[in-house]
């Protein structure tokens, strides 16, 4: 028996996940967790996208950092991936920091099938419940569809994004312009690259309804290129592929030692552009950043516009709050969204996810939303991000605070303007992650734990003679614990 969304309660009572990766004894705690996580995600999604799609989704185990989870169909394991994957992972790995990534698969293994067309024709979200679908009717399958909500209307622009959203927007008017072909998107996960990519491919198709787009995942592409070569339709692959006219790839650092896909990729990169066709690409990391990846393609990645999104600042974080909160129609005080701004710094995605947990809140128990409401409802969020201070972020702060490179932190330098802020971010990193010294002292340019040692008792001797040194380290203390 698999835990699906209506069978959870009873399997919870007492009961065990036959066919899990780590079957055996009854897993309480995971069960525990998937409850959890599918009342998040039913407080944010709403019945509709839980009645089409979460109801079927079936708890298969965890297995070495990875939460297994099935769904019935082609179809449906796509949509969940293409739509909710992020969300997903998210909330599982709030529930559970063991938990490295989310894997989505059909009952019953992946079929090889034929190879599906590539070109996408975006429909609706389902309506209803789906039927597997026939491998020839796959230009209507909406799991690669281009997502109405995310145009650049609703993308909120601020200093960490504004130049890849000019960007965009030049690709989004004037596909194939030179020097935008390819564009090339790059930052952390959650700050809006899949945005953009969405809202270049709605504005395309607005501006000129004829235009055939593709978006899809880099592990998608490599899943239809695998299925492809299974069902000998490779001449299909690449026809399909190379005969539209804009071509986005998102997250292609999935395709690192991946090489018999690297160099169909590349084919198809150097096949498109030379077509006059646009390619949009992204990533976490900037192309001369991708190792792994072949010198030829990594080349051909950043000879168009390499265009990066940093981190959110407070201000964008309040101004996407603001927005999200407009569109609801929702009156949220502007104190709770300066509050969730500071304890919420790491992910969009996330962010929106605690205004829509708040929201739902509201509507369901006729509740105002307060900072006291706000706190209790989101409890475990905010708790998950009050442990995930990471020693990466400390050194940020303590370089920006008092003005210094961030690769000041793990330099030589013995300067005492660059030493003591070091010592500052030593000794935030000991009383406010779990590392030990040794590991702190190998993010610190490769110290050893002695010095780490040396730099916390320093740190906490000068606190105690020295106001103004230990205003400043409480500071510090404060925004990265707030």
């Amino acid at each position: 028996m698999m835990v699906g969304w209506r069978g959870m309660a009873d399997v919870a009572g007492g009961g065990r996940v036959d066919g899990s990766i780590n079957s055996g004894a009854p897993d309480q705690a995971l069960l525990a967790q998937w409850l959890r996580v599918r009342a998040r995600l039913a407080a944010e999604l709403g019945e509709a996208e839980i009645r089409h799609w979460l109801r079927q989704v079936s708890l298969r185990g965890l297995d070495d950092g990875e939460l297994i989870i099935a769904l019935p169909s082609l179809f449906l394991r796509d949509w969940v991936r293409s739509q909710h994957a992020d969300r997903l992972t998210a909330l599982w790995q709030n529930e559970n920091p063991e938990i490295r990534r989310v894997d989505i698969r059909i009952d019953g293994g992946e079929p090889a099938g034929r190879a599906e067309p590539l070109t996408v024709e975006p429909a609706a979200a389902p309506t209803a419940t789906p039927a597997p679908a026939a491998p020839q009717d796959a230009r209507t399958e909406n799991a690669s569809a281009l997502d109405p909500r995310f145009t650049f209307d609703s993308f909120v622009v601020g200093k960490p994004n504004e130049f890849a959203y000019a960007c965009a927007r030049r690709v989004a008017e004037a596909p194939a312009s030179p020097g935008f072909n390819p564009l090339f998107l790059y930052g952390p996960v959650g700050i809006g690259k899949t945005h953009l990519m969405h809202a270049i491919g709605n504005e395309v198709r607005a501006r000129r309804p004829s235009s055939a787009i593709a978006y899809m995942s880099a592990e998608r592409f490599m899943y239809r290129f695998i299925a492809a070569l299974r069902a000998q339709q490779q001449i299909e692959f690449k026809d399909q592929l190379r005969g539209v006219d804009v071509l986005m790839v998102d997250d292609l650092q999935f395709l690192i030692g991946k090489d018999n896909t690297q160099e169909e990729f590349f084919h198809t990169f150097n096949a498109v552009v030379e077509a006059g066709k646009q390619i949009v690409v992204s990533s976490d990391v900037s192309p001369s950043d991708l190792s792994g990846l072949e010198d030829r393609l990594r080349t051909r990645l950043g000879c168009g516009m390499v265009a990066d999104l940093h981190s959110t600042t407070f201000e964008l974080r309040v101004s996407i709050l603001e927005s999200k909160a407009e569109r609801t129609g929702v009156s949220v005080p502007h104190k709770v969204l300066e509050f969730l701004a500071h304890k919420i710094t790491t992910n969009v995605r996330e962010l929106e996810g605690a205004l829509n947990r708040l929201i739902a809140h509201a509507n369901l128990f006729d509740r105002p939303i307060t900072l006291d409401t706000t706190v209790e409802v989101l409890h475990d969020m905010l708790k998950a991000h009050d442990r995930r201070v990471t020693i990466d972020e400390i050194q940020r702060r303590v370089a920006e605070h008092y003005k210094l490179r961030v690769s000041d932190m793990t330099s030589a330098r013995r300067a005492r303007q660059v030493a003591r802020p070091r010592q500052v971010a030593m000794y935030l990193s000991k009383h406010l992650t779990q590392r030990s010294l040794p590991e702190i002292g190998k993010k610190f340019g490769g110290r050893d734990h002695t010095t780490v040692l040396h730099a916390c008792n320093k740190v906490a001797e000068l606190i105690d003679i020295d106001s103004e040194f230990a205003d400043n380290v409480g500071l510090l203390r404060s925004m990265l614990e707030s």
